[in-house]
C-alpha cells in the first residue's frame, strides 16, 4: 500500500501527513515524524480530510436552484450561465453590483489563491470582501501602519523566546493563528520546560492555559488600555534603548504621552486586573533577556481591534524585542510575494461602502456591510454575488439578516462544495474538488511560519470524472466573462495551471530552490530560524505612533469608564476539533459531549438562576438565540461564552442534507453578534464583548 506525504490544509499549522491509500482509497492519515515543521504533531482534524472527501453530502457536479428545487446540469452549461448572468447584472446596474466574498480556505490553496486574482480583474467590482474583516485584518493594519510594507507581517520567535506574552490567543485550538507552529504544542510547552515563562492573557482559562505559566482573565476589551499601562510602567523605569529607538523609529514621544494618561491604578478595575500584577508583568517582560508579545482573535475582535494589534507590536519595539532571536521577527519564505504585490499607495481608504462609508482594506470591504448593501435601494445596490469557499451565514455579524439579503439578490453563484446555510440561497453551486484531490503548496502560511522551511504536496487520490478544480472553475468563469486576457498563459496560449506558475516564484524567492528541488524532500525543507531583516522588511522609518491609532485610542476613556458598569458579556471561542463549518458533518470530530453550549460562571449563574445543563436564552440587540448551559469557573464574572461556526438547523432536510451537523445544529453565534456595532476603523466585526442578556427559558 503506497504511503505519501501531506501537508494538511485545515489551518495554519501546516502539519505534515502520511496518507495511505489502497486502490485509490484512504486507508490511514497520519502525522509524519519527519516532517521539518511538524515533527509528528498532528491534531484530529488531519484524519477528518479523509471524512470530508468521503462525504456523501459533498457536492460534485454543478447543481441549479429552481424554488427550492436542485437540478444538476453540465459543467459548460454552468459556467456559461453563470457568466451570463453576472455580465447581465453588471451591464444593467454597473461593476459594482455584484460582489464578491472570499472565505478562509483559500488562503490555504495555492490553486484559488493564484486565479482568484484574474477573476477579480476581470469583474472590476469595488465589491469585494473576505473573512479577515472578522478576523486579522486589525494585526495586518498595524503592521502595514508601523512598517509602510504591505508584506511585512511579523510571527514570535518562540524557539528561543524566554518570556512568551499571549493575548486573545488559543494556539492549543487553534494550532497557531498568523503564527504558523507545526509542532504547536512541542514548541509552546518548550518555553516552560527550558526555563522560559509563558503568560496567558484572556477572558477565559482556555485549552492553552495548560501550557502557560501563568493565566490572567482579563476583561473582554481591555486588551489595548492593559498594554498602555505596561508600556506607562515601562516608560517610567526607563526600561528601554531610548537612543536607539529616537534614532530609528518616529512617535516615541506621542506614545510616551498617551501611555502616561493610562497608569495601572487607573485601568485595573476596568480591566479586571490588580494594578501590582499589570506592573510586575511589564518590568518582568522589560528585563526578560529575550521577550515577545503575540495577540490575536481574541484581541482583533473586540471593540479596539486595531489598537490593541498596534500596541502589542509597539510594546516589542519599545522593549528591544523587535528583529531579534526570541523576540517579533520577519519569516523568509520560500515564495516571497512582497514583489508580486509591489509597493504603491497604502491599501487603505480608497473607497468605501455605499451605505455607511466603511473603508476598504487591502482592496477588501468589511464583510458587516454586505446585508445592508444588498437592502438598501439606489445606484450601486448588491444584485449579484459570488462566495468562494465562505458561509458567512455563520460567521458575519447578524447572519440572519444576511441570509434574507441574500434571498434579494437577482444572482449568486456559489464555488463550494456543500450545500450550506450560506450556499442553500445560491442560484448556481460550482463544486471543487477537494484538497485530497490536488497538488498543495502553502503559499500565504510559509510567510508566517515560525521557522523557515518549504513544502509541495502531491495529489493523494485522484478526482473523479467530471470534476473540477477550483482554479478551473475560476478561470472558466473569468474567460467567459471577458477576462480571457487576466489569465496567466504558455506560449501555446493555454492556461498556466498553479504548479507552473509556482515554478516560476519558487527560484525568484529567498532560497532559490526550484519546484523539482522542494519536490524531491517529500518531508519538506529546513531553511533554517528566522534571521534580522528590519533593512528589508521596514520601509524608511519605523512609525512607533501612527496618528490614525493615536485618534482612535480616545475612546478608551469612555471604555474605562463603561466598564465598571459590570454589562454581561459574551465572547466566541474555538475547539481543537472545529475549524470551520465544513467539519461539522464529520462524525469523529462532532462525536461526545455537545461542545456548543453558554459557558457561565457559577456566581454569574446563582445570580441569574440558570442550571447546569438547562436551556438559557442569550439576547443582544442583533437577536436571540438558545443554549444549554455548561457551568465553568474557566471563564471569568460578567463573561459568557460561545463556540463559533454553528447554527445548521437549516441542513436537516434535502438530498444535500449534512445529517451529522445537522443532529448537532447548536446556537448561530453570529446572530448575536451587531452587524452595525464594528470598530470604526477598518469595520473590524466586533465578535468578543458583545452585551447580552441570559434568562434560563
Amino acid at each position: 500500500m503506497p504511503t505519501l506525504t501531506r501537508t494538511c490544509n485545515v489551518c495554519e499549522a501546516m502539519c505534515g501527513l502520511l496518507v495511505t491509500t489502497e486502490n485509490g482509497r484512504i486507508t490511514d492519515i497520519r502525522g509524519d515524524k519527519d516532517n521539518v515543521l511538524s515533527r509528528g504533531h498532528l491534531c484530529p482534524k488531519g484524519p477528518a480530510m479523509r471524512e470530508v472527501l468521503e462525504d456523501p453530502a459533498r457536492l460534485k457536479r454543478p447543481m441549479r436552484r429552481t424554488g427550492s428545487t436542485w437540478t444538476e446540469l453540465g459543467w459548460d452549461e454552468a459556467l456559461d450561465e453563470a457568466a451570463a448572468r453576472l455580465r447581465r447584472v453588471q451591464e444593467q446596474h454597473g461593476k459594482d453590483s455584484v460582489g464578491v466574498y472570499m472565505g478562509n480556505p483559500n488562503v490555504h490553496n495555492h490553486g484559488a489563491s493564484f486565479f482568484l486574482t484574474p477573476f477579480l480583474r476581470a469583474l472590476r467590482t469595488k465589491s469585494r470582501y473576505d473573512a479577515n474583516s472578522q478576523d486579522a485584518n486589525p494585526k495586518l493594519f498595524a503592521c502595514l501602519m508601523m512598517f509602510n510594507n504591505r508584506t511585512s507581517i511579523t510571527v514570535p520567535d518562540v524557539d528561543r523566546t524566554d518570556f512568551f506574552l499571549a493575548l486573545g490567543a488559543n494556539p492549543a485550538a487553534s494550532n497557531g493563528s498568523l503564527m504558523s507552529l507545526g509542532d504547536v504544542r512541542g514548541r509552546l510547552t518548550g518555553i516552560v520546560k527550558r526555563g522560559g515563562r509563558f503568560v496567558l492573557i484572556d477572558p477565559r482559562r482556555t485549552e492553552s492555559a495548560a501550557w502557560a505559566s501563568e493565566h490572567h482573565a482579563i476583561r473582554p476589551g481591555g486588551d489595548p488600555a492593559f498594554l498602555l499601562s505596561m508600556l506607562h510602567v515601562i516608560f517610567a523605569g526607563q526600561n528601554m534603548n531610548e537612543y536607539s529607538l529616537r534614532n530609528d523609529t518616529e512617535g516615541l514621544d506621542a506614545l510616551k504621552s498617551l501611555a502616561a494618561r493610562f497608569p495601572p491604578e487607573r485601568v485595573s478595575a476596568a480591566v479586571g486586573l490588580d494594578a501590582d500584577v499589570i506592573r510586575g508583568l511589564a518590568r518582568d517582560f522589560a528585563a526578560a533577556r529575550r521577550a515577545v508579545a503575540y495577540s490575536r482573535v481574541g484581541t482583533c475582535v473586540n471593540e479596539f481591534g486595531p489598537l490593541g494589534a498596534w500596541l502589542t507590536e509597539a510594546l516589542n519595539v519599545v522593549t528591544g524585542n523587535f528583529d531579534r532571536e526570541g523576540g517579533m521577527m520577519f519569516p523568509s519564505p520560500a515564495v516571497d510575494l512582497s514583489g508580486a504585490l509591489g509597493e504603491g499607495r497604502l491599501p487603505w481608504g480608497r473607497w468605501r461602502s455605499r451605505t455607511r462609508g466603511l473603508p476598504e482594506f487591502g482592496g477588501n470591504l468589511p464583510g458587516a456591510t454586505m446585508a445592508e448593501d444588498m437592502e438598501n435601494e439606489g445606484e450601486g445596490r448588491l444584485r449579484g454575488f459570488v462566495t468562494v469557499a465562505g458561509n458567512p451565514v455563520l460567521s458575519v455579524p447578524n447572519g440572519p439578516r444576511l441570509a434574507r439579503a441574500l434571498d434579494t439578490l437577482d444572482t449568486y453563484v456559489a464555488v463550494d462544495f456543500y450545500l450550506s446555510e450560506t450556499t442553500r440561497h445560491a442560484h448556481l453551486i460550482l463544486p471543487p474538488t477537494h484538497a485530497l484531490e490536488h497538488t498543495h503548496f502553502d503559499l500565504v502560511f510559509h510567510t508566517l511560519a515560525v521557522r523557515n522551511t518549504v513544502a509541495f504536496s502531491e495529489q493523494v487520490v485522484a478526482p473523479e470524472e467530471n470534476t473540477r478544480h477550483d482554479w478551473q472553475i475560476l478561470a472558466g468563469l473569468t474567460e467567459r466573462i471577458g477576462g480571457a486576457d487576466q489569465l496567466p498563459r504558455a506560449e501555446d496560449g493555454s492556461v498556466l495551471p498553479p504548479d507552473a506558475l509556482l515554478a516560476q516564484l519558487l527560484p525568484m524567492g529567498s532560497s532559490g530552490l526550484t519546484l523539482d528541488q522542494v519536490r524531491a524532500q517529500p518531508h519538506g525543507i529546513d531553511l533554517g530560524p528566522l534571521v534580522p531583516q528590519r533593512e528589508k522588511r521596514v520601509r524608511g522609518k519605523l512609525q512607533l505612533a501612527p496618528q490614525c491609532f493615536l485618534d482612535d485610542a480616545r475612546r478608551l476613556d469612555d471604555w474605562i469608564d463603561r466598564a465598571r458598569q459590570g454589562e454581561l458579556l459574551l465572547i466566541g471561542r474555538r475547539h481543537l476539533r472545529t475549524n470551520n463549518s465544513w467539519m461539522h458533518n464529520c462524525h469523529s470530530l462532532t462525536k461526545g459531549k455537545d461542545r456548543a453550549t453558554l459557558l457561565v460562571h457559577p456566581d454569574d449563574a446563582q445570580r441569574l438562576q440558570l442550571s447546569e445543563g438547562k436551556l438559557a436564552r442569550i439576547s443582544s440587540r442583533a437577536g436571540t438565540v438558545e443554549a444549554p448551559v455548561e457551568l465553568s469557573s474557566d471563564v471569568r464574572p460578567g463573561v459568557v461564552s460561545l463556540p463559533h461556526g454553528y447554527g445548521h438547523a437549516e441542513l436537516h432536510a434535502g438530498p444535500f442534507a449534512q445529517p451529522n451537523a445537522a443532529q448537532l445544529p447548536g446556537p448561530n453565534i453570529n446572530a448575536l453578534t451587531d452587524d452595525q456595532h464594528v470598530e470604526p476603523l477598518l469595520g473590524t466585526a466586533i465578535l468578543n464583548g458583545v452585551p447580552v442578556e441570559v434568562r434560563p427559558l
